[in-house]
């Protein structure tokens, strides 16, 4: 009977010592576990942002769609143009003489693939929309719009993905202490997102750890 309650003893100090070590242990693996993945959504993030960017300066709006972003990265091009001062000269009839009038010549150069300049042999932008790691292959939420700001009619776009389809699969109790995050080292809030349907700005809600992440 003794022996027996010994090796009870035992079980029961084994389970508590490994509950203790993943709860010291379970967070830390969470953060390495998050911080690997955010990076990967924030490059295909930034990815998009550079096409959209792209597209307006092109379109002079954003695409609304992933289908008519990528088509345009794919084939789109950049115009290349050259500003040069120049002057004639026009009959002044107050003066009743020529007289010399200053203008500017915009020449066209050529023109630079959007593919090129942005992605150069990578094709990497074709898949972009796809959230990286996401078991369901779910997609970044996209959508485009024009805002009145101030009297001026402002083009806007939004990109974003929950971060429980980035985590899905991690501990309910971390992925609900991350989804509630307020801090300047974090990603605030339970999405990843760049752009804004309320304001004219294309930065993204992420920290700058992962720019420089991106960086290296």
């Amino acid at each position: 009977m003794k022996t027996i309650i010994q090796i009870v003893l035992w079980i029961v100090c084994i389970v508590f010592g490994y509950l203790i070590y993943r709860s010291v242990t379970g967070p830390i693996e969470f953060k390495k576990i998050k911080q690997e993945r955010f990076a990967k959504v924030v490059s295909n993030l930034k990815d998009i942002r550079d096409a959209q960017e792209a597209y307006k300066t092109v379109n002079k709006k954003y695409a609304k769609d992933f289908k008519s972003l990528i088509s345009f990265v794919d084939t789109g091009n950049y115009t290349i143009t050259q500003q040069r001062d120049s002057s004639f000269l026009r009959y002044n009839k107050s003066f009743q003489i020529d007289m010399p009038v200053d203008t500017i010549i915009i020449d066209t150069l050529g023109l630079v693939s959007i593919k090129d300049s942005l992605f150069k042999t990578d094709n990497r932008f074709k898949t972009m929309m796809n959230v990286p790691g996401a078991s369901n292959g779910e997609k970044f939420e996209m959508k485009a719009t024009i805002i009145d700001k101030g009297g001026y009619k402002a083009p806007v776009f939004e990109v974003k993905v929950a971060k429980n389809v980035i985590l899905g699969d991690q501990p309910k109790a971390l992925l609900d202490r991350e989804n509630a995050h307020l801090s300047v080292e974090e990603v605030n809030g339970s999405e990843i997102k760049v752009g804004s349907l309320t304001e004219v700005s294309t930065s993204g809600n992420w920290p700058p750890i992962y720019d420089k992440r991106g960086d290296q």
